[in-house]
């Protein structure tokens, strides 16, 4: 980012706060009490309840995955992600600006969102593109009924085959939502199944978004219950929390029903939209990004950012640190997609920032000289306590506050170098 003039710094006080501000939203339902035996049912003589690993870390890894890269008809894109919270990385993704051939001017992008596991998401990111072109249904006249269909199929195929393997190779749990976006000279097709979610911004403005595939949502609810299931705390059977994936075989066993009639169906929802010289950027991202922002909010904000940076990644990675600091604890992947009608970099923006920031560091070191008058500890949680109370203009739209607590963060740890008592130079004392 151009308006970046301050070093990263370590700042194992901020990660400790972290913790202790966003542990209470992790769910009982998660931190524990699934394990030992079933209602009803006596504990033997001896044995030891069974202890369920939590799926949350102590503290995040914050360790990012970018990637970047162009296509020859004048898209560029870059991927970021991250850990988090979760005890493991189960995210996966697949990039391929161009596809070749024929279908050089046409691209391929798509998040996996795994749980319960790694395995399914990868293996899912490695042979999905391969199965929908196999059913060589996409091709240079472009024709949208067909390509919709050719995309259903390649998933089900997907699915199929990767039914065989699990089988072959002796595992069968775990499953991954799957969001991807191919796009043609003319057209864009979404693809989604499951709750990650594309979106496509068009002359500012939220123009397109996928649906997220619930349990509770009506007609998912009624397949659910038609094959067997039920669904209580917004979860099949109590434990799934999405109604279409790949993989999750456990809920694919109703006999004498297809496999988009199952509880867990395989189908994505794909949709087409006309391109069109006011499309500016598309987002994929698993919902690690959407629990914590609007489409609306991530709109503005991506708006803004590409006014005032010109490394795509280091938008992403804005982004992962915003849902970061809003509460996400899941896995945070996104791929932003740039049209040629995308914002361009502006010198009354970048101006604007470098004011915002300097007007941050102001603030912060008002608030830091106050508490040390009043003779209170000037800890960073309360300099942000302060100063999420404080009305601050300038702020990117969609981002508020949360958005530039790098910058707050680094402006308190300068504040703190500052304030350390000076240590006299012991030679001194001698001349």
């Amino acid at each position: 980012m151009r308006t970046a003039r301050k070093g990263s710094v370590e700042m194992p006080a901020f990660v400790r706060q972290l913790v202790k501000e966003t542990e209470k939203r992790v769910s009982s339902f998660f931190k524990g009490g699934r394990g030992g035996t079933a209602e009803g049912e006596q504990q033997g003589e001896g044995e030891k309840e069974e202890v369920i690993p939590s799926p949350y870390l102590d503290r995040p890894v914050l360790d990012k995955l970018t990637e970047e890269g162009c296509a020859r008809w004048g898209l560029t894109y870059a991927l970021g992600s991250m850990q988090g919270w979760r005890a493991n990385m189960e995210d996966f993704h697949n990039c391929v600006p161009q596809l070749g051939g024929e279908l050089a001017d046409w691209s391929f992008f798509a998040v996996f969102d795994g749980h319960a596991g790694s395995t399914v998401a990868q293996y899912c990111s490695q042979h999905l593109l391969g199965h929908i072109l196999a059913t060589d249904g996409i091709g240079p006249e472009d024709d949208p009924p067909k390509v919709k269909g050719a995309i259903e199929e390649g998933f089900l195929q997907t699915d199929k085959h990767l039914h065989s393997v699990a089988r072959r190779e002796g595992w069968e749990r775990g499953g991954t939502t799957v969001v991807a976006t191919l796009i043609s000279p003319y057209y864009i097709y979404f693809a989604n199944c499951g709750d990650s979610r594309a979106m496509l911004c068009r002359s500012g403005q939220v123009c397109f978004s996928t649906e997220d595939h619930k349990p509770y949502s009506p007609l998912e609810k009624e397949r659910i219950e038609s094959a067997g299931g039920s669904v209580s705390f917004q979860r099949i059977n109590g434990s799934l929390a999405v109604s279409r994936a790949l993989g999750d075989f456990g809920y694919k066993g109703a006999e004498n029903r297809t496999p988009s009639q199952q509880m867990v169906s395989p189908e994505p929802e794909v949709c087409v939209v006309e391109r069109s010289p006011a499309d500016e950027f598309l987002v994929l991202a698993c919902d690690g990004v959407w629990d914590t922002i609007s489409n609306e909010e991530l709109c503005a904000f991506i708006h803004n950012r590409l006014r005032v940076c010109t490394d795509l990644r280091d938008v992403c990675t804005q982004v992962i640190d915003l849902c970061l600091y809003k509460g996400s604890l899941d896995n945070i992947s996104i791929i932003l997609l740039c049209f040629p009608g995308a914002p361009q970099l502006s010198t009354e923006a970048l101006h604007q920032e470098a004011e915002l920031e300097d007007l941050l560091e102001s603030k912060v070191a008002e608030i830091y000289d106050e508490l040390c008058a009043r003779g209170e500890e000037p800890e960073l949680l309360s300099v942000l306590t302060v100063l999420a109370s404080t009305v601050i203009p300038g702020l990117p739209p969609g981002g508020g506050i949360q958005s530039k607590r790098n910058c707050i963060i680094s402006a308190y740890y300068q504040q703190r170098d500052a304030h350390k008592p000076m240590i006299p130079n012991v030679s001194d004392s001698y001349n």
